[in-house]
């Protein structure tokens, strides 16, 4: 009889343990991004990693997956909609193939500076675009930054519109880059950023256009000689989840997601920052011929693409917002 009550007793204690919060197995959440650790992105996962952690007192196990580990950034989107992937920090560029809503921000010149992009992403405009991301299965936390996009390439110096003329430059799958590019001479070519380096190491492009500081982190100077500062897009970054992961969380749990991911954003716009500066010395030091381009012909070049493509896809009013904001 005594054995038997021991047994018992033991067998509810260990249920005890099993149980409390401490014995509670941490909740698995995985990042993905196309980018290195040392990049924005990369900055922006570690901040959300540190600050969840911190606020839910370990209760998530956070682990990331940079340098496209779990695929391109369109492959990753349609794991978050799948509820296979849990969380991604991407670009905008794929974004406007599952919510066209998205592409506004993708029209080239549209954000005059990052104050005017920071104005408009932070206000009910880009906030409501994120809440829009619901309805395609991804619950949008937050604007991180990519930053204003600038050409690499081998060839001749691009200094005008004209200069683009049948170039070979690799874009995000989006329609309203490819039409821009299209529109300028050139020849784009969309292809995930996953193949990029070998297709520029092979010469099946000439060049591709991103902001200045991922030629350091992604070492683009081994590949390309010139850069040109044409700053013809600006590229904000989405910190967003799964919907179906985000639903099946608690209502607290939720609230630790969201400030950890206003956090990362805050640290995505500064690392940006930084990153951006110190790119300039360093690909210079590396042999790259950087070319400060006068920005206002690329400007009237752009501008029937820019009304044509408002006007086709229903965004007439909502760049005159953006316009009215600077």
């Amino acid at each position: 009889m005594k054995t038997i009550k021991s047994n018992v007793f033991k067998c509810i204690a260990l249920s005890a343990v099993a149980l409390s919060p401490l014995a509670i197995e941490a909740k698995n959440l995985n990042i993905a991004f196309t980018q290195t650790m040392d990049s924005q992105y990369g900055a922006a996962a570690k901040a959300f990693q540190s600050e969840l952690d911190k606020r839910s007192n370990h209760e998530f196990k956070v682990d990331l997956k940079p340098a496209g580990a779990l695929g391109g950034e369109r492959e990753v989107i349609e794991s978050l909609q799948l509820g296979i992937t849990a969380m991604t920090i991407s670009s905008t560029g794929p974004l406007g193939n599952f919510d066209k809503d998205v592409y506004l921000f993708d029209f080239p010149y549209i954000f005059k500076s990052y104050d005017h992009a920071h104005k408009v992403l932070d206000s009910s405009i880009g906030q409501n675009m994120l809440k829009g991301l619901s309805n395609h299965g991804i619950k949008g936390l937050a604007w991180g930054e990519n930053g204003f996009r600038q050409l690499t390439y081998n060839g001749p110096a691009i200094l005008k519109p004209s200069d683009m003329d049948g170039n070979k430059i690799r874009t995000m799958e989006n329609k309203v880059h490819l039409a821009t590019f299209k529109s300028l001479g050139s020849a784009p070519v969309p292809m995930s950023w996953t193949e990029v380096f070998t297709a520029l190491q092979q010469g099946t492009i000439d060049g591709q256009e991103n902001p200045i500081n991922l030629a350091v982190t992604s070492k683009l100077y081994e590949v390309q000689k010139q850069a040109s500062m044409t700053q013809h897009f600006y590229s904000p970054a989405v910190i967003a989840m799964s919907q179906s992961y985000w639903d099946g969380l608690s209502q607290q749990e939720q609230q630790w997601v969201q400030e950890s991911a206003n956090v990362a954003a805050k640290a995505m716009r500064e690392s940006r920052a930084k990153l951006e500066a110190e790119a300039m010395t360093e690909l210079t030091k590396q042999g790259m011929t950087i070319h400060t381009v006068d920005i206002e012909p690329f400007i009237e070049a752009t501008a029937p693409i820019r009304k044509k493509l408002a006007s086709d896809m229903g965004f007439t009013q909502q760049l005159a917002d953006i316009e009215a904001m600077n």
